[in-house]
């Protein structure tokens, strides 16, 4: 009888969740069993995933495109100076699952705003976001938003930060919180299709690991929370909590939901269907919709596509890219070296004269979820063949 006593006693010394586990309200089988998003992999983004991985997190989707400089080493904790070189997310991935192999990883190389897949987002229980970009802050605000999941914001400069929580579909959004000088910067960037890729990034925030790890740790707390909803914890909705690092003051804002925002969006009617980007043609879905909603039905996109540029000249194009990924030398005109005007579409109504064309050929990503709409009917479709391709085969 002792000897089973001592037993369970070392059972419980060596299960890597024990001390976790003493926590009352705690439910280790919900973290095992949650997938969480984590958007960019730099001085936030480590914070993050590390304490995913020693919470023991069952699946973490790392995104980011970036590879890792030098001056990264100073702020991340995953990254070694033999990673240089190499992408962020990947690295992230391998360093989590060397914390805790209990924790699967799967990095993403991709830009949040055009290359994610609405199908992703559908799948995560939480979204982290770990940026020091407004356009993609926004991009996540309004995925999440439409497919209804919550995500954590933290952002850093020089000894401050900041958290906030957002729940759609009620209280406010991350768009709610937005001022005039954050839309100007935003559309400045947006407007500007003639600069190169280089003159159109910010600056660099500067930062330290010290706030980088308070932020993601307030983040993670109130992941925990929301991974604990029916233990009606207090959690920071519609909320944020900003850290002052100079003079360790903290304080909670408290964000007004603003009823006309455009990102207040929400899929109520997402069906799945055996369908991939990769070979899927436009019209197949065009004749799709029309048998489910009618001969008057059209796709809508939740992008601008630019489909082709013509210059003055005469010479004429095809581009077939989101507008976002439109770079300035893609509107030279190789002819006479002026600058062209492009054409864009958001909807498709089945008279376009590129519909043999697959979705993967005008960027839309792996797993997205596209609208037809006849009148005041919509539905969305999910193609939900590329499932495998995002998540299966890493």
């Amino acid at each position: 009888m002792n000897n089973e006593i001592e037993l369970s006693k070392t059972e419980i010394l060596e299960d890597r969740y024990s001390r976790l586990k003493l926590i009352p309200w705690w439910n280790q089988d919900r973290l095992s069993n949650a997938k969480i998003m984590v958007v960019g992999a730099g001085a936030i983004g480590n914070e993050l995933i590390k304490n995913l991985a020693l919470l023991g997190i069952g699946e973490i989707i790392v995104i980011d495109m970036d590879k890792i400089e030098e001056a990264n080493l100073t702020r991340s904790v995953l990254f070694r100076k033999s990673d240089i070189g190499r992408f962020k997310a990947d690295v992230a991935c391998e360093r989590a699952m060397e914390i805790n192999p209990d924790v699967r990883a799967i990095p993403i190389n991709a830009n949040i705003i055009d290359n994610i897949g609405l199908g992703v987002y559908r799948r995560m229980d939480v979204v982290l976001g770990g940026l020091d970009n407004r356009e993609a802050r926004l991009a996540i605000n309004q995925a999440c938003y439409k497919v209804n999941k919550p995500w954590i914001d933290g952002a850093i400069e020089a000894l401050n930060g900041i958290a906030r929580v957002f729940i759609p579909p009620e209280g406010p959004c991350y768009e709610c919180t937005m001022t005039e000088t954050d839309w100007k910067l935003i559309n400045k960037r947006k407007s500007c299709a003639l600069l190169t890729h280089q003159e159109m990034k910010e600056g660099k925030i500067p930062t330290t690991p010290t706030s980088s790890s308070i932020i993601g740790g307030i983040q993670i707390q109130e992941m925990l929370k929301l991974l604990h909803g029916d233990r009606n914890l207090p959690i920071l909705a519609g909320k944020g909590y900003v850290f002052n690092g100079l003079t360790h003051d903290s304080y909670m804002v408290e964000y007004q939901r603003k009823e006309d925002c455009m990102s207040h969006y929400t899929y109520e009617n997402i069906i799945e269907k055996d369908w991939s980007v990769k070979s899927l043609r436009l019209i197949d879905m065009v004749e799709s919709v029309k048998n489910d909603l009618g001969d008057k039905a059209i796709i809508e996109f939740d992008r601008e596509i630019v489909t082709n540029a013509n210059c003055t000249c005469g010479y004429k194009k095809e581009i077939f890219l989101p507008i976002h990924l439109l770079k300035g030398e893609d509107l030279i005109c190789p002819a006479c070296g002026k600058g062209m005007q492009y054409d864009s579409a958001h909807s498709l109504d089945g008279s376009e004269d590129f519909l043999d064309r697959k979705f993967v050929d005008i960027g839309i990503p792996l797993l997205h979820i596209i609208s037809g709409r006849a009148g005041l009917n919509t539905k969305h479709y999910e193609f939900t063949k590329d499932f495998n391709n995002v998540f299966v085969n890493y």
